[in-house]
């Protein structure tokens, strides 16, 4: 019976959990270039001393879904919607190194750095973030070069000022961090700069999360915990019995 419970036990943890990756996804149906995070469960025997006998109902991560948001249409010369299997890299937030996202609403701080909506600096195709000096009008072409009207110009004086760094990634080698940006789980073999049009200006990709489809999951997962709980509850019934009959057989 307690074997029941056990596994009774830990359904209901993962359910719990599988409730915490929708939660999140739901907050980030209006967050640009969100990838909608996936949930599983699978069995895990527990291994030790004596018989093993207890599986336990272990929630994985299963990663991201790789499907693109709906295209908005802004006018921003800012806002950024990249190709399909590109991702713009910037600054992580912790060790200084090159973490990813599609989130590209950008926007220039007032000491010219070029940020995410986020705050983390953009990165140049040297790895280096990207300083943009007083200007009257900008321009990021379709392959991420950066070009600006330096103030009290004329348009004659435009120059290239740098190129984003814009990296053609295999989704298999991303993983999402803590603070929502990617990495790459091979740091040995860093990804290559993406070639010709890797991106449009004056558009956003916008979150991949299907709301409807969401909160249908999340009350199937209801379900499940309160099955699971009821299990637990019917198991602990059942052993107090046992153990009633069992006085009285003595």
């Amino acid at each position: 019976m307690d074997k029941a419970l056990y596994v009774a036990m830990t359904g209901a943890r993962a359910s719990l959990q599988a409730q915490g990756t929708l939660s999140h996804n739901l907050a980030n149906t209006d967050t640009p270039g969100f990838k909608e995070a996936l949930a599983n469960t699978e069995a895990f025997p527990i291994k030790g001393a004596g018989y093993a006998s207890r599986v336990d109902a272990l929630h994985v991560d299963a990663g991201f879904n790789r499907r693109q948001g709906a295209q908005h249409v802004t006018g921003n010369a800012l806002d950024l919607s990249l190709d399909a299997g590109n991702w713009l890299a910037v600054q992580a937030p912790t060790g200084g190194g090159e973490a990813y996202t599609r989130g590209a609403s950008l926007s220039i701080t007032p000491n010219g750095q070029l940020v995410t909506a986020g705050g983390h600096p953009v990165l140049d195709e040297n790895g280096a973030p990207i300083a943009v000096p007083p200007h009257q009008a900008m321009d990021i072409g379709n392959d991420g070069t950066i070009s600006i009207i330096p103030q009290g110009e004329g348009p004659q004086t435009m120059a290239v000022i740098g190129r984003l760094r814009v990296v053609a990634a295999e989704d298999a080698r991303l993983e999402r961090g803590l603070d929502g940006l990617m990495r790459n789980t091979d740091p040995q073999q860093p990804f290559v700069q993406a070639q010709g049009k890797s991106l449009d200006s004056g558009q956003l990709e916008g979150s991949n999360v299907d709301a409807a489809g969401a909160l249908v999951q999340m009350i199937q997962l209801q379900r499940q915990y309160e099955m699971q709980v009821k299990v637990i509850k019917h198991g602990d019934e059942n052993a107090r019995s046992a153990n009633s009959l069992l006085r009285l057989g003595s």
